[in-house]
């Protein structure tokens, strides 16, 4: 019997990419614990913790497939990755020499990995890189580039010294980012106080001094009243504003009529609720976060939701302070140097964009890219633009985690390829042309990454364990196209060599991070010295109105409110979440969380309820607009919600035989979002994913007998 080895890596199991330690011996995977060389001391979230049932898990992609039925049919042909690597690098070559170069379209969920796989798309002369950012995060990373000129990985929420954390679209206790969560937690048992306001009363919302029930489509009418209330009762902090802020007198001009007392009507809440809670937060200002949002993708003006969620903070102090939310720093500020990288090694593409940005639109940022905007170009390109007709879909699931998946396999109908990169089956996989099967992140290694923020790191995912099945690494995939298409630079034959290229110019080699897994490139936390920093934003100041953004996406920024349509009768508003045991959809299937979290519950509100004769016990099925079912489950009946929306944990609703546990569990809730894929916030970019309405059927033969 062999020793127990400890290996540091990264998880996979969320975008969170939490620091692990590894348990190992004979090859196997023991317990998997977080890093206690990093802030999180050992702790680890389930999903963390469940990572080891994917090394036993039989019902994944186990060699590169080649599709031999019609997509959707579920037939394969099992190919060798020599010969998957040269039917690939053919048809996109093919693809390009009848379309041209940016007839190649890639996407991917985005993170500290991704510069591979840019250079990559930049040595086959694509520019089309886009990130499920719009389904996402989209709206709260351009009202970040809007306020403060920084992109919202660039904007540090500095918990552990705030006082007054407000979350709004946030749910940081059950969409988790570990270390978040544990630093909020730490801020509250020292006096920081919480403030949640939401349209239903969810975990963190129990852990609140505060929590405000708000009519679902009404945030940004509560945070101009926010706005109006600490303008015309002074409890902006004016030396900070006059100092570092540009527009104030127009943003108060315009705030003027949204009074406490008009968005109380609006949000249905108390309008003195929304005077205590600003008043409460100049007490604790300028040590203030008022949350931008993570899943901003919501309501048409989700983007002024975030945007005036920063206003606000700033109005405080609380832009570039301590205890605010604080400009990141990079290996620079550090005084290192930075990893090499790979993009570099080619020019970037001069084409089209088949979304659309850099012609019309200069203010949205094209390393997010618009997603459905370029699925609309596989049959309808911009002006000028070359068709979609390639797409490589690398580790997410569009057809999962975007609205009407019907009406998005007709796009994809259009492509003469389709290629799926992937550790576990989902709805694009199952539809692909070709799957290249990606080792688990325990049996891969990664490129080193960089963290910045307060305290900037590299950091390293190394293999664990071997693959259990014909599985690659990221870079080993990418080298096996890169070789075949005439990208040598981007081929290389160990993971070594790869980190070996990267620490160029470092002073670091890999045998540095073996004992923590990461690279502390300072010791102490580095905050901006606002006397002298100037934000990168057109004035160099914080942009209360956001003009120059404005001006770049053709977009008021300051429109005027218009209410939220309320649900038809007899219908409810769909809206939909996380719980802290999932990840999206690709952890349904893993039978460790299943055991959990089941099925995707109901949320309902009592009096709703009760006036649809449901009760405690029932099953009700979820129909879309159009009547049909989009799947079944129980139900949670509660006060705890407001009367206009239900509430399911997204993810659930399954329909592939490959995935035996999670088929037919629970409700799809993109599904129920049909037409969606043509609602997009204007201001932000994000698609509008709740504003879509629902009804209930009742399960017949259900409830307490």
């Amino acid at each position: 019997m062999g020793s127990m080895q400890l290996v540091q890596s990264v998880c996979g199991m969320c975008t969170a990419r939490c620091p692990i330690s590894v348990e190992v011996k004979d090859g196997s995977v023991g317990m998997i614990y977080g890093n206690p060389h990093s802030p999180l001391k050992g702790a680890l979230c389930a999903r963390g913790v469940a990572g080891k049932a994917l090394e036993r898990e039989s019902e994944c992609p186990q060699s590169p497939l080649i599709r031999v039925g019609e997509r959707g049919e579920g037939k394969w042909k099992k190919v060798s990755w020599e010969e998957a690597f040269d039917y690939v690098a053919q048809k996109i070559a093919a693809v390009q020499q009848q379309h041209g170069k940016e007839a190649v379209l890639w996407s991917d969920r985005d993170g500290p990995f991704t510069d591979l796989y840019r250079a990559f798309m930049r040595g086959i002369g694509s520019p089309n890189v886009c990130t499920h950012s719009t389904s996402c995060d989209l709206n709260t990373h351009h009202a970040s580039k809007a306020v403060m000129g920084l992109g919202r990985g660039m904007a540090v929420n500095d918990f552990a010294n705030c006082k007054h954390i407000v979350l709004q679209t946030r749910n940081i206790f059950e969409a988790i980012n570990l270390g978040e969560a544990r630093t909020v937690m730490q801020a509250l048992r020292k006096g920081c106080k919480l403030t949640v306001i939401d349209i239903r009363h969810n975990v963190s919302a129990s852990k609140a001094n505060d929590f405000l029930l708000v009519r679902p489509g009404t945030d940004y009418a509560f945070n101009l009243g926010i706005i109006n209330t600490l303008i015309t009762r002074k409890l902006y902090n004016k030396d900070y504003v006059d100092a570092h802020t540009t527009g104030f007198a127009e943003l108060a001009e315009f705030v003027a009529p949204y009074t406490a007392e008009w968005a109380a009507e609006q949000c249905q809440v108390d309008a003195q609720a929304i005077v205590r809670l600003a008043q409460s937060l100049a007490a604790a200002a300028p040590h203030v976060i008022w949350h931008p949002g993570w899943m901003t993708s919501r309501y048409g003006d989700s983007f002024q939701v975030a945007r005036t969620a920063l206003v606000i903070t700033a109005l405080l102090g609380g832009v570039g302070v301590k205890g605010g939310i604080v400009p990141g720093r990079t290996p620079k500020e550090c005084g290192k140097a930075g990893l090499k990288k790979f993009t570099d090694l080619f020019p970037a593409p001069k084409g089209l964009r088949a979304d659309g940005l850099g012609v019309d639109n200069k203010a949205f940022d094209p390393g997010k890219g618009l997603l459905h905007k370029a699925f609309e170009a596989i049959s309808n390109p911009p002006q000028g633009a070359a068709p979609v007709k390639a797409y490589m879909c690398w580790r997410h699931d569009p057809l999962q985690g975007y609205p009407d998946p019907d009406a998005l396999r007709k796009r994809f109908d259009g492509l003469d390829l389709l290629v799926s990169v992937t550790f576990s089956w989902s709805d694009t996989a199952w539809y692909s042309d070709v799957v290249l099967p990606l080792s688990t992140y325990l049996s891969r290694e990664s490129i080193i990454a960089t963290k910045n923020g307060l305290k900037p790191q590299f950091f390293v995912r190394n293999r664990v364990i071997p693959p259990r099945y014909d599985t690659k690494a990221d870079w080993e995939i990418i080298g096996g196209l890169a070789k075949r298409l005439g990208l040598d630079p981007l081929v290389f034959e160990s993971a070594e060599d790869v980190w070996r290229f990267q620490l160029e110019g470092t002073g670091l080699t890999s045998a540095d991070f073996t004992e923590k897994g990461f690279v502390s490139l300072t010791s102490d936390p580095l905050y901006v010295d606002l006397a002298d920093y100037s934000f990168p934003t057109a004035s160099g100041k914080v942009e209360l109105p956001s003009e120059g953004y404005g001006k770049g996406c053709g977009q008021n920024m300051l429109p005027p409110y218009t209410p939220p349509v309320a649900p038809p009768e007899g219908a409810y508003r769909i809206t939909f979440g996380r719980v802290a045991v999932h990840t999206q959809g690709h952890t349904i299937n893993n039978p460790l969380l299943l055991e959990q979290v089941p099925e995707n519950t109901v949320w309902i509100n009592s009096k709703k309820a009760k006036a649809a004769g449901i009760n405690p016990g029932d099953r009700v099925r979820v129909l879309d607009a159009a009547g049909k079912s989009m799947g079944e489950a129980g139900v949670k009946i509660t006060s705890a919600i407001h009367p206009e929306a239900i509430f399911v944990v997204h993810g659930f609703g399954h329909d592939l035989p490959c995935e035996s546990r999670a088929f037919h569990k629970g409700i799809s809730d993109s599904k129920c979002l049909r037409g969606g894929l043509d609602l997009q916030d204007m201001g932000g970019g994000g698609l509008s994913m709740q504003e879509h309405f629902v009804t209930l059927e009742k399960v017949a033969g259900s409830g307490v007998a």
